[in-house]
Protein backbone atom coordinates (compact mmCIF):
# COMPACT_ATOMS: atom_id res chain seq x y z
CA UNK A 1 0.00 0.00 0.00
CA UNK A 2 1.59 3.26 -0.96
CA UNK A 3 2.55 5.87 1.75
CA UNK A 4 -0.16 7.94 -0.42
CA UNK A 5 -3.46 5.83 0.23
CA UNK A 6 -1.99 5.39 3.83
CA UNK A 7 -3.98 8.72 5.50
CA UNK A 8 -7.57 7.44 3.79
CA UNK A 9 -7.10 4.21 4.66
CA UNK A 10 -6.46 5.21 8.51
CA UNK A 11 -9.12 8.08 7.92
CA UNK A 12 -12.08 5.28 6.80
CA UNK A 13 -11.18 3.04 9.50
CA UNK A 14 -11.33 5.17 12.02
CA UNK A 15 -15.19 6.19 10.67
CA UNK A 16 -16.36 2.68 10.90
CA UNK A 17 -14.95 2.35 14.26
CA UNK A 18 -16.71 4.68 15.45
CA UNK A 19 -20.34 3.90 13.42
CA UNK A 20 -19.52 0.26 15.33
CA UNK A 21 -19.21 2.25 18.77
CA UNK A 22 -22.59 4.30 18.12
CA UNK A 23 -24.27 0.80 17.57
CA UNK A 24 -23.07 -1.09 20.46
CA UNK A 25 -24.33 2.07 22.52
CA UNK A 26 -27.65 2.12 20.72
CA UNK A 27 -27.82 -1.48 21.20
CA UNK A 28 -27.17 -1.50 24.85
CA UNK A 29 -29.98 1.09 25.57
CA UNK A 30 -32.43 -0.93 24.18
CA UNK A 31 -34.50 -3.10 26.42
CA UNK A 32 -33.56 -6.94 26.08
CA UNK A 33 -36.53 -8.53 25.18
CA UNK A 34 -39.35 -9.17 27.75
CA UNK A 35 -37.39 -7.10 29.94
CA UNK A 36 -39.62 -3.50 30.06
CA UNK A 37 -43.18 -5.97 30.37
CA UNK A 38 -41.47 -7.69 33.24
CA UNK A 39 -40.63 -4.21 35.23
CA UNK A 40 -44.73 -3.28 34.88
CA UNK A 41 -46.83 -4.78 37.39
CA UNK A 42 -50.13 -6.13 36.89
CA UNK A 43 -52.13 -3.08 38.44
CA UNK A 44 -49.85 -0.21 35.88
CA UNK A 45 -50.59 -2.83 32.95
CA UNK A 46 -54.12 -2.72 33.70
CA UNK A 47 -54.27 1.10 33.81
CA UNK A 48 -52.24 1.46 30.88
CA UNK A 49 -54.93 -0.58 29.30
CA UNK A 50 -57.76 1.58 30.44
CA UNK A 51 -56.38 4.67 29.63
CA UNK A 52 -55.53 3.45 26.02
CA UNK A 53 -59.38 2.38 26.09
CA UNK A 54 -59.77 5.90 27.40
CA UNK A 55 -58.02 7.85 24.93
CA UNK A 56 -59.38 5.15 21.56
CA UNK A 57 -63.40 6.40 23.51
CA UNK A 58 -62.66 10.44 23.11
CA UNK A 59 -64.55 11.00 20.25
CA UNK A 60 -67.44 8.73 21.24
CA UNK A 61 -68.19 10.37 24.40
CA UNK A 62 -67.78 13.78 22.82
CA UNK A 63 -70.60 12.62 20.81
CA UNK A 64 -72.89 11.38 23.26
CA UNK A 65 -72.46 14.61 25.17
CA UNK A 66 -73.67 16.67 22.01
CA UNK A 67 -76.89 13.86 21.63
CA UNK A 68 -77.72 14.28 25.26
CA UNK A 69 -77.42 18.16 25.34
CA UNK A 70 -79.78 17.62 21.83
CA UNK A 71 -82.20 16.21 23.55
CA UNK A 72 -82.26 17.67 26.50
CA UNK A 73 -82.89 21.08 24.07
CA UNK A 74 -85.63 19.36 22.57
CA UNK A 75 -87.24 18.43 25.82
CA UNK A 76 -87.33 22.19 26.99
CA UNK A 77 -88.67 22.75 23.63
CA UNK A 78 -91.94 20.42 24.13
CA UNK A 79 -92.36 22.11 27.58
CA UNK A 80 -92.58 25.31 26.41
CA UNK A 81 -95.31 24.16 23.76
CA UNK A 82 -98.77 25.04 25.20
CA UNK A 83 -101.49 22.91 26.39
CA UNK A 84 -104.76 21.94 25.05
CA UNK A 85 -105.75 24.98 27.16
CA UNK A 86 -103.48 26.85 26.01
CA UNK A 87 -101.13 27.51 29.58
CA UNK A 88 -97.55 27.45 29.27
CA UNK A 89 -96.33 23.89 31.00
CA UNK A 90 -93.42 25.32 32.24
CA UNK A 91 -95.06 27.99 34.10
CA UNK A 92 -97.75 26.40 35.40
CA UNK A 93 -98.35 26.42 39.01
CA UNK A 94 -100.72 26.61 41.87
CA UNK A 95 -102.46 30.05 42.01
CA UNK A 96 -100.36 32.04 45.11
CA UNK A 97 -102.11 34.07 47.46
CA UNK A 98 -99.58 36.10 49.35
CA UNK A 99 -99.96 36.72 53.16
CA UNK A 100 -99.42 39.86 54.60
CA UNK A 101 -97.41 38.47 57.21
CA UNK A 102 -93.51 40.03 57.12
CA UNK A 103 -90.75 37.70 58.23
CA UNK A 104 -87.48 39.13 58.86
CA UNK A 105 -83.94 37.28 59.72
CA UNK A 106 -82.55 39.74 61.50
CA UNK A 107 -78.09 39.22 60.28
CA UNK A 108 -76.99 41.96 62.91
CA UNK A 109 -74.88 39.05 64.61
CA UNK A 110 -72.29 38.98 61.69
CA UNK A 111 -69.46 39.48 64.03
CA UNK A 112 -69.99 36.91 66.35
CA UNK A 113 -69.89 33.95 63.65
CA UNK A 114 -66.61 32.30 62.09
CA UNK A 115 -66.67 32.48 57.50
CA UNK A 116 -67.34 28.72 58.29
CA UNK A 117 -70.50 29.32 59.87
CA UNK A 118 -71.40 32.13 57.85
CA UNK A 119 -71.27 30.28 55.32
CA UNK A 120 -73.93 27.75 56.69
CA UNK A 121 -76.43 30.99 57.07
CA UNK A 122 -76.13 32.08 53.60
CA UNK A 123 -77.40 28.80 52.58
CA UNK A 124 -80.15 28.56 55.04
CA UNK A 125 -80.82 32.19 53.77
CA UNK A 126 -80.89 30.19 50.38
CA UNK A 127 -83.77 27.55 51.25
CA UNK A 128 -85.73 30.20 52.53
CA UNK A 129 -86.03 32.51 49.49
CA UNK A 130 -86.44 29.53 47.66
CA UNK A 131 -89.54 27.98 49.85
CA UNK A 132 -91.09 31.32 49.79
CA UNK A 133 -91.05 31.50 46.08
CA UNK A 134 -92.78 28.37 45.61
CA UNK A 135 -95.17 28.65 48.87
CA UNK A 136 -98.85 28.68 48.82
CA UNK A 137 -99.09 31.66 50.60
CA UNK A 138 -95.51 33.31 50.45
CA UNK A 139 -94.79 35.83 53.09
CA UNK A 140 -92.97 39.22 52.98
CA UNK A 141 -89.56 38.20 53.09
CA UNK A 142 -87.09 40.97 55.15
CA UNK A 143 -83.15 40.28 55.15
CA UNK A 144 -82.14 42.94 57.47
CA UNK A 145 -78.27 44.12 58.80
CA UNK A 146 -76.99 42.92 55.55
CA UNK A 147 -73.29 43.26 54.97
CA UNK A 148 -70.17 42.40 56.49
CA UNK A 149 -68.68 38.88 55.92
CA UNK A 150 -72.48 37.80 54.80
CA UNK A 151 -72.41 40.60 51.89
CA UNK A 152 -69.36 39.16 50.95
CA UNK A 153 -69.51 35.28 50.93
CA UNK A 154 -72.95 36.40 49.07
CA UNK A 155 -70.89 38.44 46.59
CA UNK A 156 -68.34 35.96 45.82
CA UNK A 157 -70.55 32.59 45.44
CA UNK A 158 -73.72 33.56 44.76
CA UNK A 159 -73.45 36.62 42.72
CA UNK A 160 -77.20 35.78 41.53
CA UNK A 161 -78.38 37.38 44.54
CA UNK A 162 -79.04 40.71 43.33
CA UNK A 163 -81.64 39.84 40.94
CA UNK A 164 -83.75 37.90 43.60
CA UNK A 165 -87.84 38.77 43.71
CA UNK A 166 -90.39 39.11 46.19
CA UNK A 167 -87.30 40.26 49.08
CA UNK A 168 -86.64 43.05 51.08
CA UNK A 169 -82.61 42.63 52.05
CA UNK A 170 -81.62 45.83 53.64
CA UNK A 171 -78.27 46.64 55.28
CA UNK A 172 -80.43 48.76 58.06
CA UNK A 173 -81.66 46.78 61.04
CA UNK A 174 -85.06 45.88 61.26
CA UNK A 175 -85.86 48.01 64.30
CA UNK A 176 -85.25 51.37 61.88
CA UNK A 177 -87.37 49.83 59.16
CA UNK A 178 -90.67 48.84 60.85
CA UNK A 179 -92.40 49.71 63.78
CA UNK A 180 -91.82 48.57 66.94
CA UNK A 181 -95.22 47.66 67.70
CA UNK A 182 -95.61 45.33 64.92
CA UNK A 183 -92.44 43.16 66.09
CA UNK A 184 -92.63 39.81 67.24
CA UNK A 185 -88.95 38.72 68.06
CA UNK A 186 -88.90 34.74 67.89
CA UNK A 187 -86.92 32.81 70.30
CA UNK A 188 -86.65 29.83 72.69
CA UNK A 189 -85.75 32.11 75.88
CA UNK A 190 -89.21 33.41 75.94
CA UNK A 191 -91.71 32.73 78.19
CA UNK A 192 -94.33 33.66 76.11
CA UNK A 193 -95.71 30.21 73.78
CA UNK A 194 -97.36 32.14 70.41
CA UNK A 195 -100.64 30.24 69.88
CA UNK A 196 -101.39 31.53 66.39
CA UNK A 197 -99.67 33.56 64.06
CA UNK A 198 -100.73 37.43 64.01
CA UNK A 199 -100.31 38.10 60.00
CA UNK A 200 -100.40 41.93 60.74
CA UNK A 201 -96.99 41.54 62.63
CA UNK A 202 -93.74 40.99 61.62
CA UNK A 203 -92.00 37.86 63.29
CA UNK A 204 -88.11 38.00 63.53
CA UNK A 205 -85.53 34.79 63.13
CA UNK A 206 -82.38 35.75 64.52
CA UNK A 207 -79.39 34.61 61.92
CA UNK A 208 -76.86 33.45 63.75
CA UNK A 209 -74.86 29.82 63.87
CA UNK A 210 -72.93 29.79 67.05
CA UNK A 211 -73.15 26.45 68.30
CA UNK A 212 -74.78 27.16 71.29
CA UNK A 213 -71.75 30.13 72.61
CA UNK A 214 -74.20 32.88 73.21
CA UNK A 215 -77.45 31.63 74.65
CA UNK A 216 -79.90 33.65 75.10
CA UNK A 217 -78.84 36.43 73.51
CA UNK A 218 -81.77 37.25 70.67
CA UNK A 219 -83.88 36.98 73.93
CA UNK A 220 -81.54 39.49 75.48
CA UNK A 221 -82.20 41.91 72.26
CA UNK A 222 -85.18 41.72 72.01
CA UNK A 223 -85.82 43.30 75.90
CA UNK A 224 -82.87 45.49 75.33
CA UNK A 225 -85.09 47.17 72.11
CA UNK A 226 -88.47 46.84 73.99
CA UNK A 227 -89.91 44.32 71.51
CA UNK A 228 -92.41 41.93 71.75
CA UNK A 229 -91.09 37.97 71.74
CA UNK A 230 -92.78 34.64 71.97
CA UNK A 231 -91.55 31.01 71.18
CA UNK A 232 -93.31 28.71 68.78
CA UNK A 233 -95.26 25.99 70.67
CA UNK A 234 -93.26 23.23 69.81
CA UNK A 235 -93.02 21.49 72.49
CA UNK A 236 -96.81 21.40 73.14
CA UNK A 237 -96.81 19.26 69.90
CA UNK A 238 -93.27 17.25 69.23
CA UNK A 239 -91.08 15.46 71.25
CA UNK A 240 -87.96 15.02 70.08
CA UNK A 241 -84.92 12.82 71.10
CA UNK A 242 -82.39 14.98 69.94
CA UNK A 243 -81.35 18.71 70.77
CA UNK A 244 -84.29 21.46 69.95
CA UNK A 245 -82.49 23.20 68.17
CA UNK A 246 -83.74 24.13 64.67
CA UNK A 247 -82.01 25.85 61.95
CA UNK A 248 -82.97 29.43 60.39
CA UNK A 249 -84.80 27.81 57.59
CA UNK A 250 -86.52 25.28 59.61
CA UNK A 251 -88.01 28.24 61.35
CA UNK A 252 -89.25 30.06 58.28
CA UNK A 253 -90.41 26.81 56.76
CA UNK A 254 -92.62 25.77 59.50
CA UNK A 255 -94.24 29.21 59.77
CA UNK A 256 -94.89 29.09 56.15
CA UNK A 257 -96.54 25.79 56.41
CA UNK A 258 -98.65 26.78 58.98
CA UNK A 259 -100.15 29.44 56.85
CA UNK A 260 -101.25 26.76 54.74
CA UNK A 261 -102.58 24.33 56.59
CA UNK A 262 -103.30 26.34 59.93
CA UNK A 263 -101.96 23.65 62.09
CA UNK A 264 -99.37 23.71 64.09
CA UNK A 265 -99.01 19.60 65.20
CA UNK A 266 -98.54 19.39 60.82
CA UNK A 267 -96.40 21.66 60.64
CA UNK A 268 -93.73 20.67 62.49
CA UNK A 269 -93.44 17.11 61.41
CA UNK A 270 -93.93 17.80 57.99
CA UNK A 271 -91.00 20.03 58.14
CA UNK A 272 -88.84 18.90 61.27
CA UNK A 273 -85.70 16.54 59.84
CA UNK A 274 -86.07 12.90 60.63
CA UNK A 275 -82.91 12.81 62.63
CA UNK A 276 -84.70 15.02 65.12
CA UNK A 277 -86.68 11.42 66.25
CA UNK A 278 -89.62 13.65 66.52
CA UNK A 279 -92.98 12.13 68.23
CA UNK A 280 -96.21 13.86 69.16
CA UNK A 281 -96.31 14.59 72.67
CA UNK A 282 -99.31 12.23 73.35
CA UNK A 283 -97.55 9.64 72.03
CA UNK A 284 -94.67 10.13 74.11
CA UNK A 285 -96.48 10.76 76.83
CA UNK A 286 -97.61 6.84 76.66
CA UNK A 287 -94.07 5.87 78.26
CA UNK A 288 -93.02 7.42 81.67
CA UNK A 289 -91.75 10.52 81.45
CA UNK A 290 -93.63 13.16 79.57
CA UNK A 291 -93.43 16.34 81.26
CA UNK A 292 -89.41 16.82 81.13
CA UNK A 293 -88.76 20.09 79.04
CA UNK A 294 -91.38 18.96 77.08
CA UNK A 295 -93.17 22.93 76.89
CA UNK A 296 -89.57 24.47 76.07
CA UNK A 297 -86.79 23.98 73.08
CA UNK A 298 -83.63 25.43 73.69
CA UNK A 299 -82.59 27.62 71.16
CA UNK A 300 -80.28 27.87 68.03
CA UNK A 301 -80.14 26.39 64.89
CA UNK A 302 -79.21 22.82 62.94
CA UNK A 303 -76.76 23.96 61.00
CA UNK A 304 -76.88 21.46 58.42
CA UNK A 305 -80.62 21.06 58.37
CA UNK A 306 -81.15 22.85 54.89
CA UNK A 307 -78.91 20.20 52.98
CA UNK A 308 -80.89 17.21 54.47
CA UNK A 309 -84.30 18.95 53.78
CA UNK A 310 -82.78 19.89 50.13
CA UNK A 311 -82.54 16.26 49.31
CA UNK A 312 -85.77 14.97 51.18
CA UNK A 313 -87.74 17.85 49.27
CA UNK A 314 -85.70 17.53 46.10
CA UNK A 315 -84.45 20.83 46.28
CA UNK A 316 -80.99 21.10 44.86
CA UNK A 317 -78.08 22.87 46.73
CA UNK A 318 -76.30 23.18 47.31
CA UNK A 319 -74.24 22.70 46.87
CA UNK A 320 -73.23 19.62 47.52
CA UNK A 321 -70.64 19.11 49.82
CA UNK A 322 -69.54 15.82 50.71
CA UNK A 323 -70.41 14.65 54.36
CA UNK A 324 -72.37 16.29 56.72
CA UNK A 325 -70.83 18.53 59.18
CA UNK A 326 -71.76 17.83 62.81
CA UNK A 327 -74.99 19.02 63.64
CA UNK A 328 -74.66 22.88 65.00
CA UNK A 329 -77.29 25.31 66.20
CA UNK A 330 -77.89 28.26 64.57
CA UNK A 331 -79.01 30.11 67.15
CA UNK A 332 -79.66 33.30 66.86
CA UNK A 333 -82.65 32.53 65.11
CA UNK A 334 -82.56 29.64 66.38
CA UNK A 335 -82.92 31.12 69.58
CA UNK A 336 -85.00 33.15 68.03
CA UNK A 337 -87.44 30.69 66.75
CA UNK A 338 -88.43 28.98 69.53
CA UNK A 339 -90.45 25.81 69.68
Amino acid sequence: MSSEMLPAFIETSNVERRQNLDEDQEESQKPRLGEGLESISKRQMKKLIKQKQWEEQRELRKQKRKEKRKRKQLERQCQLEPNSDGHDRKRMRRDAVRSPLRLIVDCSFDGLMVLKDIKKLHKQIQRCYAENRRALHPVQFYLTSHGGQLKKNMDENDKGWVNWKDIHIKPEHYSELLKKEDLIYLTSDSPNVLKKLDESKAYVIGGLVDHNHHKGLTYKQASDYGIEHAQLPLGNFVKMNSRKVLAVNHVFEIILEYLETRDWQEAFFTILPQRKGAVPTDKACEGSSCGKNSGRVEGGRDSDSSEEDSRRHGLEPAQEEGKPEKEASTDPTSRSAPR
